[in-house]
């Protein structure tokens, strides 16, 4: 079961990974925020790629779920800490953490 102390350390080990506000959400970003954790640190949204949400949401549907409306329909999707495992929540970052890569970093 992850907690957002393990959010907050796994997103700030990856490369370049600043922890912002973002509203009322802690966001952490490096080029671009991609995840950003309720308060409470319960829930997090993460930034896949559509096709990435897609199975994020049927293989672990207990634990992911789309965004409600356009974000959702960019890849924002919902995760429940507590549903996840650390190995689900690190995999998850570092997909997310990916797609905030300034253009000529990413890896593909």
């Amino acid at each position: 079961m992850a907690s957002a102390g393990d959010l907050r350390r796994i997103a700030l080990g990856l490369r370049g990974t600043v922890e912002v506000l973002h509203f009322n959400r802690a966001a952490f970003k490096v080029a671009r925020i991609y995840v950003t954790m309720a308060p409470g640190g319960r829930t997090a949204n993460f930034k896949f790629a559509p096709d990435e949400q897609e199975f994020k949401c049927m293989t672990a549907p207990n634990a992911f779920t789309a965004v409600a409306g356009a974000w959702g329909k960019q890849g924002w999707t919902t995760g429940t800490l507590a549903r996840m495992g650390i190995a689900d929540l690190k995999a998850a970052l570092e997909m997310a953490w990916h797609h905030a890569q300034p253009n000529k970093h990413r890896r593909r």
